[in-house]
C-alpha cells in the first residue's frame, strides 16, 4: 500500500497552527516537502534583500549582530577521522544526533540496528559518521557506535530543545551545510540521511553515478519531468568536485535571500540556478527504493530506505519506525517460497498519519 500524497495543504496549516507549542530538534525536521518547508518565520533582524540581489552580495550581507557561520563553528579533528570511517572511494554515511535522539531506545539505536539487520549492510557502519550536536548526545554515540563526532557550534547552545522553525532551529540546520562543505573540501563524498530513517539495503548501489547530488524525494513520478518531483533533503548524496563545493556555497549564500527559510526550502528554490549557474546535475530518487511516510511501496525486494517524514513528534518517529523495523525482520525470516506470495504489507505509520491528518490513499 503506497501512503497517500494528499492533503498537503491542509497538513501546512495545521502545522503552522501548531508550530508555536512544538519542540523539535534539529535535523528533526519533520520533512513535509514543499507543504511543511514553505511555512517561513524570520528569524535575526528580518532583512529581506532587494530584488535581483547578487549572489556574491548575498553572501556578504549577514544580519546584524550575526557572526559569520564559519567562525562560529570547530572542525576539529575532522581531517583526522575522515579517513578513519570513508570507504575505499572516500565516501562516508552521515547523520546528526543530540542527547534526545541518541539516549537508549530513541532513534539513533533504531538507525543503527538497521544496519546490522538489513542484507548486506552490516559491513556500512564501520563508515558511518554520526554527527553529535552536544556533548550528552556524544556522550551516548560514544557508548553505542566507533565514529563520533562532536560538532562545537559557539553561536547555538545546542543542549536544550528547539522550537521548529525559531531563529536557533534555523541556525542549526544551517550549521548542517557548512559541515557538509568542510567534508567535500577535504575530498570526501557523503551519503547524508536524517536518522529518523532506517536502511534495509546497500543505498549507495542506487545512487546514480552520472549525477553530483542524488535527493530523496516526497512524491516519485516517472511520467513527471525529474526535476519536478518534490525533493527531500532527508536523505542525499553529494560527490566532491569543484561543482558541488561551489553549489554549497551558493546554496549557503541563499539563505540570505529567503530569510526566515529552512535549508530544504531554499535548496527546492534555488534548484534550477544551481543546474543553469554551476552546471550540477540533480537527480531526484524514487520512492520505491527510498520510501518514506509520505510515500513508500509494498516492495520489500527493492526498498533501500525508510525515512520517517511526513510526521511529527520524537516518540511518534520511534514507535512507528519500530513497526517498520519488526515488519521488515518478519520478512526477511520467511522462506523464498513464502516470499514469492506476494502477500507483504508494511504496518500504516497510523501515529504519524494522525500527527499530520496525513490522508490514507
Amino acid at each position: 500500500m503506497r501512503l497517500g500524497k494528499e492533503g498537503s495543504h491542509v497538513v501546512s496549516f495545521l502545522l503552522g497552527a501548531a508550530l508555536p507549542t512544538a519542540l523539535l530538534f534539529f535535523v528533526a525536521s519533520d520533512r513535509l516537502g514543499e507543504g511543511l518547508s514553505s511555512i517561513s518565520i524570520s528569524w535575526g533582524n528580518g532583512t529581506v534583500l532587494p530584488p535581483g540581489t547578487s549572489d556574491q552580495k548575498a553572501t556578504a550581507l549577514t544580519d546584524r549582530g550575526t557572526p559569520n557561520q564559519e567562525e562560529q563553528v570547530g572542525f576539529a579533528g575532522l581531517a583526522e577521522l575522515l579517513p578513519k570511517v570513508a570507504m575505499d572511494d572516500k565516501t562516508v554515511i552521515i547523520t546528526y544526533v543530540n542527547e534526545a535522539w541518541a539516549r537508549d531506545n530513541s532513534l539513533l539505536d533504531i538507525y543503527l540496528e538497521s544496519f546490522k539487520n538489513g542484507e548486506d549492510t552490516a559491513e556500512l557502519l564501520n563508515h558511518v559518521l554520526v554527527i553529535a550536536l552536544d556533548p550528552a548526545g556524544f556522550d551516548h554515540c560514544k557508548a553505542k557506535h566507533p565514529h563520533c563526532y562532536h560538532l562545537q557550534v559557539k553561536s547555538v547552545d545546542m543542549s536544550s530543545a528547539k522550537r521548529f522553525m525559531s531563529k536557533d532551529y534555523l541556525e542549526l540546520v544551517w550549521t548542517k551545510l557548512t559541515f557538509q562543505q568542510r567534508i567535500l573540501e577535504l575530498g570526501y563524498n557523503f551519503l547524508f540521511t536524517d536518522a529518523d530513517t532506517i536502511v534495509f539495503r546497500n543505498p549507495l548501489r542506487r545512487i546514480p553515478v552520472y549525477a553530483d547530488m542524488s535527493c530523496s524525494s516526497d512524491d516519485f513520478k516517472p511520467t513527471r519531468k525529474l526535476l519536478d518531483n518534490p525533493l527531500n533533503t532527508g536523505l542525499y548524496y553529494l560527490k566532491s568536485t569543484n561543482r558541488t563545493i561551489e553549489m554549497v556555497k551558493h546554496w549557503r549564500a541563499a539563505r540570505v535571500r529567503f530569510p526566515g527559510r529552512h535549508d530544504q526550502k531554499v535548496f527546492v528554490l534555488i534548484k534550477w540556478e544551481l543546474i543553469r549557474k554551476l552546471g550540477v546535475k540533480i537527480e531526484p530518487l524514487e520512492t520505491v527504493y527510498f520510501g518514506g511516510f509520505c510515500e513508500y511501496h509494498d516492495d520489500p525486494e527493492k526498498i533501500c530506505t525508510m525515512h520517517a517524514d511526513c510526521c511529527i513528534g520524537l516518540d511518534t518517529k520511534v514507535h512507528d519506525l519500530k513497526d517498520i523495523a519488526a515488519d521488515w525482520k518478519n520478512y526477511t525470516s520467511l522462506t523464498p517460497q513464502e516470499r514469492k506470495k506476494g502477500n507483504f504489507r508494511w504496518t500504516v505509520p497510523v501515529r504519524c498519519r494522525k500527527s499530520t491528518r496525513w490522508r490514507k490513499p
